[in-house]
C-alpha cells in the first residue's frame, strides 16, 4: 500500500527563550548556516543600533546595514548593497517592516533569512509574504520565508506594550479568517487546506483563551510561536488565506483609504475579526474576541483608533477590492454602505452593552 505525504515549508529553526540574542553568533554556526561568521545584518536605525553595539563584537565577521523604513525601495536599496558581499545569510534584527523588507532584499540576491524578531507584532516573522509601502500605497510581496526564528523574550519585554498586543490581535484573527475560508468553500467550492486551518486556528484559539498578560512569559512564549505557526500555515496552503480574510481585507482598506492615519496593522485586523464575526452572525465569537482583544488594550471600535462611523463604513464597503477574488463574508452579503453602517452601529451596541 502507497503511503503518501508532503513536504511542509517550514523554519530549519526555532530558538524562543530568554538569552537567545547573545547566542546568535552561535546559533547560526550550529545550524550550519554561517560557519565563517559572513552574515548581513538588517537593523533600524533606531533601536537597531543600539542592539549592534550590543552584538557587534560577538560577530566580528558581519556587515551592518541600516534600513530606514518598510518601504519597497529601502528593501530594493538593501539589496543592492548586499550584492557582491559573499555573505552566507542574511540576518533580520528588528520589528517586522524590518524583517519584511531584508525578506524581500534577502530574496532578491538569493541568501537565506534569519529573522531575529525585537518584537511580535504581526506574523511576519515567519511568513512567506513581505509587506511593504510602495507609490500605490502598500503591497504584498511573495518571498521565501524565513530558514530560521530568534525570539528573546527578554528583548519582547523591553518593546513597546503596543506592539506586542498588536501581535495578539493579528493572531487571533486567524480564527476569523479560517472562517472566510470555509465560508467559501460552502459557497463557491475553494479548496481548503485542512492541515493550514488547523495550524492557523489553533494559534488563534491559544492566544484568544490565554489567561496571561503582556508581561507574563508564558503568553510571550505562546504568542512567539502562535506567530510561527500561522507563516507556516500560509507556507502549508501556498497564500495568505489561512490568516487574511474579511479581517485584512477591512485593515488594507484603511491603509488605502486612509494612510496617513492607520493603526497598528494587529490592532486593525482583530477589530476587523470582531466586525467581520459579528457579520457572520457568531455571537458568543464575537463576545470572546472582543473581551481578549479589550484586555489586553487592543481596540474594539473604529473610534478607539481614530476614524469616525462613516470613515469605517467605506472602508468596510471598499475592502474586497483590496483582495479582487477572494471571498469573505463581505464579498458574501456584499452590503450597501447603508447596511454596512446599520450593521456597524448594531456591533457597536453589542460590544457596549
Amino acid at each position: 500500500m502507497p503511503v503518501l505525504t508532503r513536504l511542509v515549508p517550514s523554519p530549519v529553526f526555532v530558538e524562543v527563550r530568554s538569552g537567545a540574542l547573545d547566542a546568535l553568533g552561535g546559533i547560526l554556526a550550529d545550524q550550519r548556516l554561517s560557519a565563517s561568521g559572513r552574515i548581513a545584518v538588517a537593523i533600524s536605525n533606531g533601536s537597531g543600533e543600539v542592539l549592534r553595539r550590543r552584538l557587534e563584537p560577538a560577530l566580528p565577521g558581519a556587515d551592518w546595514y541600516n534600513v530606514d523604513d518598510g518601504s519597497l525601495d529601502s528593501a530594493v536599496r538593501l539589496a543592492e548593497e548586499m550584492r557582491g558581499g559573499h555573505y552566507d545569510t542574511v540576518v533580520a534584527l528588528g520589528g517586522g517592516k524590518i524583517i519584511d523588507a531584508a525578506k524581500y532584499a534577502a530574496a532578491r540576491v538569493g541568501l537565506p533569512l534569519v529573522a531575529v524578531a525585537t518584537n511580535l507584532a504581526h506574523d511576519g516573522i515567519c511568513s512567506p509574504v513581505s509587506t511593504l509601502d510602495n507609490d500605490a500605497g502598500r503591497g504584498s510581496y511573495g518571498v521565501p520565508s524565513p530558514i530560521g526564528i530568534v525570539v528573546d523574550l527578554d528583548v519582547i519585554r523591553q518593546a513597546p506594550p503596543r506592539f506586542v498586543a498588536a501581535g495578539i490581535g493579528d493572531v487571533i484573527s486567524n480564527i476569523s479568517a479560517c472562517a472566510d475560508w470555509e465560508l467559501s468553500q460552502a459557497e463557491t467550492g475553494e479548496r481548503v487546506d485542512g492541515l493550514a486551518v488547523a495550524m492557523a486556528r489553533s494559534a488563534g484559539e491559544n492566544l484568544l483563551r490565554h489567561p496571561g498578560n503582556l508581561q507574563d512569559q508564558d503568553l510571550l512564549t505562546a504568542l512567539a510561536e502562535a506567530l510561527v505557526l500561522s507563516g507556516i500555515a500560509m507556507n502549508i496552503a501556498g497564500s495568505t488565506r489561512p490568516s487574511s480574510g474579511a479581517c485584512h481585507e477591512i485593515s488594507h482598506a484603511l491603509d488605502v483609504l486612509y494612510p496617513k492615519r492607520s493603526a497598528q496593522h494587529g490592532e486593525q485586523v482583530g477589530l476587523g475579526a470582531a466586525f467581520a464575526s459579528f457579520l457572520r452572525g457568531e455571537r458568543e465569537l464575537t463576545g470572546l474576541i472582543v473581551e481578549r482583544l479589550a484586555r489586553h488594550g487592543l481596540p474594539v471600535t473604529a473610534a478607539q483608533i481614530g476614524f469616525t462611523e462613516a470613515e469605517f463604513t467605506e472602508a468596510v464597503h471598499y475592502a474586497p477590492n483590496t483582495r479582487p477574488g477572494r471571498f469573505t463574508i463581505l464579498e458574501h452579503l456584499d452590503l450597501s454602505p447603508s447596511a454596512i453602517r446599520d450593521a456597524y452601529a448594531d456591533y457597536v451596541q453589542a460590544v457596549n452593552s
